[in-house]
């Protein structure tokens, strides 16, 4: 009977907690309710740098001018670019996708050539984005970290201050926006942990993998 009583109490304490995790899941991850009738004729999406918030400590900043930070940032914004880019178009080969992603060389020459400088992008809405690249969508991200989370910003950060990074924490959003209505059609939220990785391609694989079963272009 105790066996049994410890046991029953084992499993609603296990039931509890695989509740609690999916909860937290779902509160990370939404998806717009008119997902289907906003996004149905779209083709194409283009991912825009990403917004990168890099909170380095005192002495790091101490050794760091306020433009040496902002072309770190930028740099960084550009690398997870390049890296959810790499994603999709796996996720594409694999036939798992029902979209396609314009080329993040065009997509950042469209941008240039049309003076959007990477501190600017903020200013410009999803629709003023879609109609200059030509999509129907755009993917947006932001990220709060207190290290980069390129290999690239490591080496930076070891050049500039004469220090190894060790793996970053923070929090990272990563948003599809209709170029047409402006409305968030999918937004996706985790807190970055050393166990997503120790580079741009690692943590975005690991991000998404999280987050695939509920992206909502995944082929059905």
């Amino acid at each position: 009977m105790k066996f049994l009583t410890i046991t029953s109490i084992l499993l609603c304490f296990l039931f509890a907690f695989s509740f609690d995790v999916s909860a937290q899941f779902v509160r990370a991850t939404y998806t717009n309710p008119d997902f289907d009738q906003l996004a149905r004729n779209h083709k194409t999406l283009a991912i825009i740098p990403f917004n990168v918030s890099a909170k380095l400590r005192p002495k790091q900043m101490r050794n760091m001018t306020e433009e040496e930070l902002d072309q770190l940032e930028e740099r960084e914004g550009k690398a997870m670019q390049n890296a959810l880019h790499s994603y999709f178009l796996m996720r594409k080969r694999k036939r798992s996708l029902s979209i396609d992603f314009q080329d993040v060389t065009r997509t950042n020459s469209l941008l240039a050539k049309n003076g959007i400088t990477y501190d600017v992008l903020g200013a410009y809405t999803s629709e003023d984005l879609a109609e200059m690249l030509g999509v129907d969508g755009i993917v947006s991200g932001m990220i709060f970290t207190d290290k980069p989370v390129s290999e690239v910003g490591a080496i930076a950060i070891k050049v500039l201050l004469g220090e190894s990074i060790a793996t970053n924490t923070g929090k990272v959003a990563i948003n599809i926006s209709d170029g047409k209505t402006e409305q968030l059609l999918w937004k996706y939220e985790k807190e970055l942990s050393r166990n997503l990785g120790s580079n741009t391609n690692q943590i975005v694989n690991a991000l998404m993998r999280k987050a695939s079963r509920k992206f909502p272009y995944s082929s059905r």
